[in-house]
């Protein structure tokens, strides 16, 4: 019998693919800092391009002032309702960004190999819009609001709730399923006391709440399970 050449060693891919839905918001991100960076760098743009990060922030950062301004007067002019979704993809600095790419990749993974792309996707605006309107409600911040981890707080949620279900299942206590949310919270709290920090942890955390309660939907047969639930109940 024949060997089938799919089952070869040479044809395995050690490493499984992202899923493509986090491969295009990584390049996405990498592809708007690269430019800001090299810009600031004088490599391109030329002596314009020094003050192309701060033009952009200005944009495209959501900004709750703006916000206000909108809700006062009920007026939601396009230019400033993309500042819900494009916040996301804007950094402050390389390090920043690379940060955000870094936990964007394994995050992603881990949820993108189970979630939908679209669900994956949903799951990271979704947190970030939500984080957003957070930041603008519960605070007086005169900061712009830029980054992408309240999207990437917005998928430890989702995995926090694929970790909790498998602790479910197993019988095990579910409260452990919170412990990496716990300790980046933390994270962020003793680096704020320490070295002073933005009020943008308010958009991180509800980022999280957001990705963890979006997942009761978005997940594989989430809906369905959700009604057995209530119906149950």
């Amino acid at each position: 019998m024949s060997e089938d050449p799919y089952d070869s060693p040479e044809t395995i891919s050690p490493v499984n693919p992202l899923p493509p839905v986090v491969v295009a918001l990584f390049l996405m991100i990498v592809g708007i800092e690269a430019t800001l960076s090299l810009a600031a760098r004088g490599i391109i743009g030329g002596p314009g391009g020094i003050g192309w990060r701060l033009e952009t922030i200005q944009t495209y950062a959501f900004s709750g002032v703006i916000y206000d301004w909108m809700w006062s007067n009920g007026i939601w002019p396009t230019e400033h309702l993309i500042r819900f979704v494009s916040y996301l993809f804007i950094h402050g600095s390389f390090t920043h960004a690379l940060m955000v790419c870094v936990m964007l990749l394994a995050l992603g993974k881990m949820v993108g190999e189970v979630f939908s792309g679209f669900a994956t996707l949903m799951v990271f605006v979704g947190s970030g819009v939500i984080g957003a309107l957070a930041y603008a409600a519960l605070l007086d911040d005169q900061a712009p609001l830029i980054g992408g981890f309240p999207g990437v707080y917005g998928l430890i949620g989702a995995f926090t709730y694929l970790l909790w279900l498998r602790l479910g299942e197993l019988g095990a206590q579910q409260v452990r399923a919170f412990s990496l949310i716990g300790f980046l919270m933390g994270i962020q709290l003793v680096f704020g006391l320490l070295f002073g920090g933005h009020n943008d942890w308010v958009a991180d955390g509800v980022g999280f709440i957001a990705g963890f309660a979006m997942s009761f939907v978005l997940s594989p047969g989430g809906f369905t399970r959700l009604r057995d639930k209530l119906r149950r109940d």
